[in-house]
């Protein structure tokens, strides 16, 4: 049984609460109607994503990566009960400087990590991979993710990481190439290659910088 005890977050897809699910601390996940959508569109795309976001959970839990693990769903309510994970976002530890370019670089091995399990992200920022008080980090908010992405969206995950890092934690100058030095260094060999990944990610940075 569900016992809810605050909510975290209220985004556009989908508002997310903290609680207890058989005695077992839990994260409700609840997509909500698209008011701008016409209904059976909005319910097939939710269903749609839920769908591919369980995929991706059951087959990172698999593999052993951070990531939540997935306790219940039910597609047609729009609902999925997920593992907590402790600590706070990197985006907290960044802005109050206890944490640098040491745990930016391991987050870019955590996101090659992921690459390297068919995976992407697809809303990849310091907001959505969480750090302990021991430094381990996870990854959370899996609702845009990928299986089997093209090489073009494993680029895009570190673009849009790229202007997170920019904008938001400008402060910490290097943050970028530590967080491209972690993705090279975490390479294991799979396809597509760090190496071809950060090329077509520069090849996406220079697109946009074009385009502004």
């Amino acid at each position: 049984m569900w016992f809810e005890e605050c909510v975290l977050h209220i985004g556009a897809e989908a508002t997310v609460s903290a609680g207890t699910w058989l005695g077992r601390r839990a994260v409700l996940k609840k997509r909500e109607p698209r008011a701008y959508r016409h209904p059976d569109l909005d319910r097939r795309l939710t269903r749609q994503r839920m769908n591919v976001e369980a995929r991706v959970l059951s087959r990172l839990q698999k593999s052993g990566f951070a990531a939540p693990s997935l306790l219940d769903i039910d597609v047609e309510e729009g609902w999925m009960l997920l593992s907590r994970i402790e600590g706070r976002p990197l985006f907290e530890a960044l802005r109050d400087d206890s944490a640098g370019l040491v745990e930016v670089k391991e987050f870019g091995g955590l996101i090659r990590r992921l690459h390297e399990s068919g995976v992407s992200h697809g809303d990849l920022t310091t907001h959505n991979v969480m750090i302990d008080e021991t430094g381990a980090m996870s990854l959370i908010d899996f609702g845009l993710s990928r299986i089997a992405p093209e090489i073009e969206h494993l680029g895009l995950d570190l673009q849009v990481l790229n202007e997170c890092l920019t904008a938001s934690h400008h402060q910490h100058q290097g943050a970028v190439d530590a967080m491209l030095d972690g993705y090279r260094s975490a390479d294991s060999g799979a396809e597509p290659s760090a190496a071809e990944v950060i090329e077509r990610f520069d090849v996406i940075r220079s697109r946009v910088r074009y385009h502004s």
